[in-house]
């Protein structure tokens, strides 16, 4: 008997234990879980370090990460939400979910100065159009749509790149945005959901180019030994994408929240997001850059609407692009 009541002890007290380690949920988008995203190396160093568990959960794009948020509100299980950029920090802001990040002094290796207390960057790059090294691309939006090149691009309602590119035409060309949308209907092959299904798209041969980013050639070097890739130089400049993420200000593990938002900064982190994410690092590791990262396009005009200004300009760059392409 007496061992019975011993081992129903033991069972009794395995929940408990199991309750003792923090779980922390991180919301996030699909390919940086996947098998060759950053996730998987970011999840096994953290737990090691806190002595918790990390789980990913995933959201689509970007941009689907916002919509999920806002439909959850204040009942959201995410404890960090890694995913969000620049493009989405207004409206973000506005659901109030988010709270300061206690990052302190940061010397970011961004293109423009840092300084919000509540999201943290990770990773940034330029969009570009990518296509096949020997194609003879387009230098420029207006070249673009008076040529017979086809792409693929991404709808800006549920991703980060296609919200990208609709600021970007607007910051290019302002009022005659509507011109160039008109222009680039006949290029256009189909409008994905988000970038991985335009990406595929691409590589399956089915347009001459896809918006992606000036690093993207990176991958097809780095990791396929492959230089047949290459992103093209837009006249106008590049619209510039930063990556972030942020903790739930409600969260039950806010404190470990903000820790694993510092630990995104550490060399250990930022070292893998170049090779996982094919992303510029938002602080290079002292080891720098890998090698093949210096054959990537240089872009000599950086373009970017300011992230509190965006809610305005997405309604208005969203419309021009509604009404030209007729959906």
């Amino acid at each position: 008997m007496r061992a019975i009541v011993v081992a129903m002890g033991v069972l009794a007290a395995a929940p408990a234990a199991a309750q003792e380690t923090p779980v922390l949920t991180v919301y996030t988008y699909d390919s940086f879980v996947s098998e060759y995203g950053p996730g998987p190396e970011i999840e096994e160093a953290f737990e090691e370090r806190c002595s918790c568990d990390v789980d990913f959960v995933t959201q689509g794009d970007g941009a689907a990460l916002l919509s999920q948020l806002r439909l959850e509100g204040e009942r959201t299980e995410a404890d960090v939400v890694l995913g969000l950029d620049t493009n989405l920090m207004g409206a973000a802001s506005a659901t109030g979910l988010f709270g300061r990040s206690e990052m302190g002094e940061v010397a970011w290796d961004l293109p423009i100065p840092w300084d919000d207390p509540v999201f943290v960057p990770y990773d940034w790059g330029w969009f570009a159009f990518v296509h096949r090294a020997d194609f003879e691309a387009p230098g420029s939006f207006r070249e673009l749509a008076e040529s017979d090149a086809s792409i693929v691009i991404e709808d800006p309602r549920s991703s980060t790149p296609g919200l990208g590119l609709i600021l970007w035409v607007r910051e290019a060309y302002g009022e005659e945005a509507g011109e160039i949308w008109e222009g680039l209907a006949d290029n256009i092959v189909t409008v994905t959901a988000g970038w991985s299904e335009a990406y595929n798209l691409f590589l399956g041969g089915e347009a001459d180019m896809v918006l992606s980013y000036t690093t993207s050639p990176a991958y097809h070097l780095i990791a396929e030994g492959d230089d047949g890739y290459a992103a093209a130089r837009f006249e106008e400049g590049h619209y510039l994408q930063v990556e972030v993420a942020a903790a739930v200000d409600q969260s039950p593990e806010l404190d470990l929240a903000r820790d694993f938002l510092a630990f995104l900064a550490e060399p250990e982190v930022q070292s893998v997001l170049p090779t996982t994410n094919w992303m510029y690092p938002a602080k290079v590791p002292p080891e720098g850059l890998p090698e093949g990262f210096e054959s990537l396009v240089e872009v000599e005009e950086t373009l970017m609407v300011p992230p509190a200004d965006v809610p305005a300009a997405r309604e208005e760059a969203l419309s021009t692009w509604l009404t030209a392409l007729g959906r």
